[in-house]
């Protein structure tokens, strides 16, 4: 009778000890999917560099704020830029973001908070490196790296504003 109760009382305490495995939210994850109007984009959010910058970017991406809004500005052989919900690049959410500098350096598919002359006036606009960004290092605050999808972003309509503008048809958050 010792013997079955002592198992028992091991059985409990077993499996009163091992923790649940939290399953990761979508609200947590480090990636941002974006569909274009050309195909997916995947993006590695950099919260270890730019904790606030990828905060606020997550917030608009819940309120779905990027949903429909176009690539306004996309240099050939530079970037592709997106953000402003006006699309001419004068726009933005209306909240300025304290500059977050660092060494990571500006290569293709760098993802880069966009700014006027303040280092402190990013907002909700954004850009995509192809080459020729690294002049750019220390200098906009980088907040994420494209793991997938370039080639869309390669394809997108070039222009300031382009004549037929590509756009962010859904941003959410995680690998979707």
């Amino acid at each position: 009778m010792f013997k079955k109760l002592l198992i028992i009382i091991l059985g409990i305490m077993c499996v009163t000890m091992v923790k649940p495995v939290k399953k990761a939210t979508a609200s947590s994850s480090k990636f941002i999917t974006i569909e274009t109007s050309k195909g997916k984009v995947l993006i590695e959010t950099l919260p270890q560099i730019a904790p606030n910058h990828v905060k606020r970017i997550k917030e608009l991406v819940k309120q779905r704020f990027y949903d429909g809004i176009i690539f306004h500005r996309v240099i050939e052989g530079f970037m592709a830029q997106t953000g402003d919900p006006d699309g001419n690049g004068t726009g933005g959410s209306g909240k300025n973001l304290k500059a977050e500098f660092s060494d990571y350096e500006y290569k293709y598919g760098t993802v880069g908070m966009a700014r006027s002359m303040s280092p402190d006036s990013g907002d909700s606009q954004f850009f995509i490196c192809f080459d020729g960004c690294s002049h750019l290092t220390g200098q906009y605050t980088v907040w994420g790296q494209v793991v997938s999808g370039m080639k869309v972003v390669e394809n997108l309509a070039v222009g300031e504003p382009p004549s037929n503008p590509d756009k962010m048809i859904s941003v959410k958050i995680g690998k979707k």
